[in-house]
């Protein structure tokens, strides 16, 4: 089945745009004691040490579809045994009870208690029915709580970036600075919860139709440390007990297990994995949604949790990926740093999964890209390390996979050294091609749209770049909390961001962005590119419906390879052959005689009988020229209309390019 391109609009918004320039005197965080309001802020001040100590509230998380819905949570082992129960149903005096797992938490993150994390998926969920549901603690059951499903063909999500619960630590509050103390001594936590829930409760209001929540990552602060009371914060608002969320795991969020206590996350996978997890993916209604984990930079990984998922869905009418590391973001600390690390990597395999939008975090600013496809060349690859205390990342360094070469992100003046490797590395990292559209709808484009959300809590904030850079659509810094709202059914997915002011009010910051897939609409003309063989077999591969392959080997393509499978499965259906030498070349050009091979043996596989007749051929006047053994496959696609001839020659030793094989493909 093949998938249909997409078509982009924008409209203005109802509401009215909020000006993107940078204000002179910027806050790096949001005040809670201020935006809160006195009455709210001191009931919140007043609850904080309980909240903070209560390590066992409830996380929701979607299952792997859209009708089931998975739950964790701790209990204190306190000599009772665990008891991972939760009781679910529409009638709340008679609910079903479905039985998990349970397990033991790593007590050097709960101050030495003991407790145990609890994770049930609950099944057979229907569209806009009200269920309630009870989890059991030890035994004892808590009180019902309304859980509301909504329609599954037409969904309604939240996206969010970075709460990171603590992070406003060391800015002030009142004639104090914030901290980042254990337990309710972490005033910084403390900050941020309150913001995080005034988000909820706000964007709730808004939408009470939601399915559910999608967050890019930070969900907590202290990285590779113990930090409860910040997921004890994250998990308080009332909202989260009636909506999951997707998390993503953020640099925070991942050097401990903690995260993976917390999240029940479904069809998870050991692809991208770091201490608090790996890749995860689930469908719900018209999307399939891919979560990974980019804070591992095995880009093969993550591959195969992109295959794995599309073979597990490959009905679904949309693909959206979600990242913490925006590779196309504008934020200073980022964007142009470590939030470009893995763009050479992942930008072509998006492009090959057919990834319509990808949704980001980490760089505390807001940000639409334009329409974005890989350039079609090879570039390096890189990665962080960790630093020499092993608990984070060296934030300062990339590193160059192949050459282990260290790379300075910040280079000092005067060090000519390292600012020559930062600007190669940022060279390198212009491996993309903005999409030739115009206006305000683009029909069927080729490529992916790029999200970056700022802070939904307010914690913390970062400069723009002074420059925008060419593949950003739309940016802003407003130093606000803020929020996306994303509906998506069969035919569309739509956008709007919005931030909260200080008194409260929400305020758009972009244009409504909407996608919509339309069967019959014209495709955007493919941008025409030198091909290389893996380019050929790789699109043929994929027109074929990417078959399962086995069999050949060449010396030259590693079993890893994007293009493996695309190869093996040419070379076993005769479609191309290597070099006699046990080689493949799969980065060499692909000239057109070549292709025309392909073309006609790919044509004979699906069926379509091609003449061989040598009039058309013998009408070029460089007939001569085509190698005896591409003859025979150039006369047919001359024949059958799938390659032409400019001028009355076939150049059979120029290089094919991507338009031409788009066109043929077309015609099959």
């Amino acid at each position: 089945m093949r998938r249909y391109r997409t078509v982009l609009a924008c409209s203005l918004s109802a509401l009215a745009l909020a000006g993107a320039c940078i204000p002179a005197l910027a806050t790096p965080y949001n005040d809670s004691s201020v935006t809160g309001g006195s009455e709210a802020w001191n009931q919140w001040v007043q609850e904080w040490e309980t909240v903070a100590t209560d390590y066992t509230k409830v996380s929701l998380t979607p299952g792997e579809d859209e009708t089931q819905l998975n739950f964790a949570w701790y209990s204190q082992n306190n000599g009772s045994a665990a008891t991972p129960v939760v009781h679910f149903g529409t009638d709340p005096s008679s609910l079903t009870a479905f039985t998990g797992t349970a397990a033991a938490v790593d007590t050097s993150l709960t101050d030495g208690v003991a407790y145990d994390y609890n994770h049930v998926t609950v099944t057979g969920l229907q569209e806009n029915t009200t269920y309630y549901y009870t989890v059991e603690k030890n035994g004892v059951q808590t009180e019902p709580v309304e859980y509301t499903t909504g329609s599954f063909s037409s969904i309604k999500m939240l996206y969010v970036g970075d709460p990171q619960i603590g992070a406003s630590k060391g800015q002030t509050q009142g004639s104090e600075s914030l901290n980042a103390d254990s337990g309710a001594a972490n005033t910084a936590a403390r900050n941020d919860s309150f913001g995080w829930n005034r988000t909820l409760e706000i964007a709730a209001q808004q939408n009470p139709d939601l399915n559910f929540i999608i967050s890019a990552g930070d969900q907590v602060n202290k990285t590779g440390q113990a930090k409860e009371e910040e997921y004890a914060g994250y998990l308080d608002p009332e909202v989260l007990a009636s909506l999951p969320v997707a998390t993503t795991i953020g640099n925070h969020d991942s050097l401990n297990p903690d995260y993976t206590y917390h999240f029940n996350n479904p069809n998870a996978t050991d692809y991208g994995a770091t201490q608090a997890g790996g890749d995860y993916y689930y469908s719900y209604g018209p999307g399939l949604f891919i979560v990974l984990n980019t804070n591992n930079y095995n880009a093969a990984e993550h591959e195969q949790a992109i295959a794995e998922a599309v073979a597990a869905y490959p009905d679904a009418k949309w693909r959206v990926v979600t990242i913490h590391q925006d590779i196309y973001g504008s934020g200073l600390d980022h964007s142009d740093t470590d939030g470009m690390i893995l763009r050479t990597q992942l930008t072509p395999i998006f492009d090959e999964y057919d990834i319509d939008v990808v949704l980001q975090g980490h760089d505390h600013t807001y940000s639409r890209s334009k329409i974005l496809y890989g350039d079609g060349q090879t570039h390096g690859a890189y990665q962080f390390q960790l630093d020499e205390t092993g608990l984070d990342y060296d934030w300062d360094h990339a590193y160059n996979i192949a050459t282990g070469e260290q790379i300075p992100l910040y280079p000092e003046d005067g060090d000519t050294a390292g600012q020559a490797l930062q600007s190669a590395f940022q060279q390198d990292n212009l491996c993309y091609t903005i999409e030739d559209v115009s206006g305000t709808t683009v029909v069927n484009p080729q490529g992916t749209l790029y999200m970056t959300a700022n802070s939904a809590s307010g914690s913390k904030f970062y400069e723009l770049l002074a420059t925008q850079q060419d593949y950003i659509a739309v940016r802003s810094q407003n130093w606000l909390p803020s929020y996306s709202v994303i509906e998506m059914d069969e035919d569309s997915f739509t956008i709007d961001t919005y931030q909260i002011t200080a008194d409260g009010q929400v305020e758009a910051i972009d244009q409504t962005f909407t996608i919509e897939k339309q069967e019959n609409a014209p495709e955007t003309p493919v941008e025409a590119q030198p091909m290389t063989r893996a380019d050929a077999v790789q699109a043929l591969y994929e027109d074929a419906g990417s078959p399962a392959a086995s069999g050949a080997s060449f010396t030259d393509v590693s079993g890893d390879a994007a293009y493996a499978q695309a190869v093996a499965w040419a070379a076993q259906n005769g479609i191309a052959a290597g070099n006699g030498d046990g080689t493949f070349a799969p980065n060499a050009p692909v000239t057109r005689e070549q292709l025309a091979v392909m073309l006609s043996r790919y044509a004979a596989l699906q069926g379509r009988a091609l003449s061989a007749g040598q009039d058309a051929l013998n009408a070029c006047s460089d007939a001569a020229s085509v190698s005896g053994w591409a003859q025979s496959g150039v006369a047919q696609v001359l024949n059958g209309g799938l390659l032409t001839a400019e001028n009355g020659q076939f150049a059979p030793k120029a290089t094919a390019m991507t338009d031409e094989l788009a066109n043929a493909l077309a015609q099959l």
